[in-house]
């Protein structure tokens, strides 16, 4: 049987020549990427390493001293102080950070009118400047500010928020929270998009109530989620350095006892006479125990699951 003839202006399929691919093309568009990320994230990561296991300073180049900046900061008591501030404000800010985002998603995750400006205010702390939300709470916290005005008024007097050690951690991981809720919210948003509602249904039709569905259907649903949300909360929380900076002061509050790990990296490496040897040896430490943190939120998410 003959086949008629191909149309005008077609080409027949074994007619089609396809350019042979080269073996390195795909390095060639991956390489700018590879080219950012070593230049920005992994040569100062080398850096860092190999600077502290020396003595340098900002202008002089060091000498290796081997674990000689290790061993002094084992009796640095600033180190023990950042390291303690830094381990408190993981336990104040993570819980938080976990639950309240998930109570917020849940109120905004109905179709009602009007929610959508409640969606977007919530959400405008996390794309706010941390100097301008940091300068709006200490003009709010000052001990002429409106929130001590306020205190005075119904008569509880004033408080020192900014000037008390403890007081000023809170206040601190108080902005942490606030500014944070809106981004950990979104997250969880998605996850509640993937719940079932037949879930939710089948329980209200066994007669559970609100708080039980919670417990038995939404926190079950989104576990994964909460384990993401605690990782990524416990690093940024154990790095913590604008809120406390902008609220403390660069001496780190009442004789330095608010300084975070982070801070005192700052303030060692910095400047023309910093010791960068000693301050890649803090940000060595600090590196090693946020990748801690993170393996021990995954490990405690393998368990429950086992």
């Amino acid at each position: 049987m003959r086949h008629p003839p191909p149309a005008a202006g077609t080409v027949r399929a074994s007619s089609v020549r396809v350019p042979r691919q080269l073996a390195g093309s795909p390095w060639l568009f991956a390489a700018p990427g590879l080219l950012v990320a070593g230049l920005f994230v992994l040569y100062p990561f080398v850096s860092t390493v190999v600077n502290a296991f020396t003595d340098r300073r900002t202008l002089v180049p060091g000498e290796f001293v081997g674990l000689a900046n290790f061993r002094e900061l084992l009796h640095d008591d600033m180190f023990w102080t950042g390291l303690r501030n830094s381990a408190l404000y993981v336990v104040g800010v993570v819980p938080a950070l976990v639950v309240l985002p998930l109570l917020l998603a849940l109120l905004v995750q109905k179709n009602i009118p009007g929610i959508t400006f409640f969606r977007s205010a919530f959400y405008t702390p996390v794309v706010a400047s941390i100097v301008v939300v940091g300068l709006i709470w200490v003009w709010l916290l000052d001990e002429r500010g409106l929130v001590n005005a306020m205190l005075e008024t119904v008569g509880v007097g004033r408080v020192g928020f900014l000037s008390d050690q403890w007081l000023l951690l809170v206040s601190a991981m108080t902005v942490t929270v606030w500014k944070g809720l809106g981004y950990y919210m979104i997250i969880y948003l998605a996850a509640l998009a993937n719940v079932p509602r037949e879930l939710h249904e089948a329980a209200a039709v066994d007669g559970a109530g609100a708080v039980r569905r919670f417990v038995t259907v939404t926190v079950p649903a989104v576990r994964s989620t909460m384990v993401l949300v605690g990782a990524l909360s416990s690093v940024a929380a154990f790095k913590v350095f604008s809120e406390v900076y902008l609220m403390a002061g660069p001496s780190g509050g009442p004789a330095g006892e608010d300084t975070t790990l982070v801070m005192l990296v700052q303030r060692t490496g910095t400047g023309l006479t910093g010791r960068v040897g000693y301050a890649s040896a803090l940000s060595l430490v600090v590196f090693v125990v946020t990748v801690a943190l993170m393996l021990l939120v995954l490990r405690a998410d393998r368990r429950e699951e086992s």
